[in-house]
């Protein structure tokens, strides 16, 4: 009887085309786990197991796209709610094209939305979604969890949205990211404006106030410029603040709040403040609004 390896050795042929694709449809990242991870680790409940979900799957294809740094720097904005909501309809019609030209190939596939809840009050009710993209691409060998609980990954930091694809085509397994990319540099806890994140000594993942985070979500969504992503925004972590030419700026992070209070016209924040103060009408963020995050 043929083994998994000897399978997933021949498997690369497909793995090659597999990533071919995803790349020349918007994928930045893509990475590959083999659900036996899930139960080698045991970090995630059984019933949030790609098995379980589709016991058909015997390997998870995780999709990665980039949220570019400059944008989210502007949060709370209109320009940051339009980048996130058009991240999240890529990356469902990627990972719909994915799971339709695997079956196409003959290969079971499902995939799994970026988001998939409702809307906040079903968040109220249950914190969690029913599958966890960022264990699955710390288990596709993209990155590693930080202490905000995002994944941190060597390109972008935490500044990627992701999606996964489960297949029934056995394909050989991306290693992991050894060591933790987190450098407990404490920016995102000392930032976030709810103090939704508190250290360990323990471990680099901190405690999260889920309760609060939702309460700033909820907030964002009435003024219609959500989500909030400013621990993400501050994460020194990524190859993309070269480019963007953002390293060494911890300081401007921590006197955000402060110099704003103090001026609003502070220069050091006027591109953002700008950006800030179009795209809405006057006393719209007061209305409330559909909470379509």
């Amino acid at each position: 009887m043929e083994s998994k390896k000897s399978k997933r050795r021949e498997g690369q042929p497909l793995k090659d085309h597999i990533v071919e694709f995803c790349r020349e449809h918007g994928a930045d990242l893509v990475g590959f786990a083999p659900v036996e991870r899930w139960d080698e680790y045991g970090e995630v409940p059984p019933e949030f197991r790609p098995r379980f979900l589709f016991p058909e799957a015997r390997t998870v294809i995780v999709m990665g796209i980039e949220i570019p740094l400059p944008i989210v720097e502007t949060t709370p904005s209109v320009l940051h709610m339009e980048l996130y909501n058009t991240a999240n309809r890529k990356l469902d019609a990627l990972a719909y094209d994915l799971t339709r030209h695997l079956n196409r190939m003959g290969y079971p596939s499902f995939f799994f939305g970026r988001d998939v809840y409702a809307n906040l009050k079903a968040l109220r009710e249950k914190t969690l979604a029913a599958f966890s993209h960022v264990m699955a691409a710390k288990y596709a060998g993209l990155g590693t969890v930080g202490v905000s609980h995002c994944l941190l990954t060597p390109e972008f930091g935490p500044r990627v949205r992701l999606v996964s694809v489960f297949t029934g085509a056995v394909l050989p397994p991306d290693p992991m990211v050894e060591g933790d990319l987190c450098i407990k540099c404490e920016l995102c806890a000392l930032c976030c404006p709810q103090q939704c994140l508190t250290m360990r000594g323990d471990r680099v993942i901190g405690d999260y106030d889920k309760n609060a985070c939702l309460d700033m979500a909820e907030e964002l969504t009435r003024r219609r410029s959500y989500p909030c992503g400013v621990c993400i925004k501050v994460c020194p972590v990524g190859k993309d603040r070269l480019l963007y030419k953002r390293r060494g700026i911890r300081k401007k992070y921590l006197r955000e709040r402060e110099a704003l209070s103090a001026d609003p016209d502070d220069p050091d924040y006027r591109s953002w403040n700008h950006i800030r103060s179009y795209g809405l009408a006057t006393g719209e963020g007061e209305k409330g609004g559909k909470e379509t995050q």
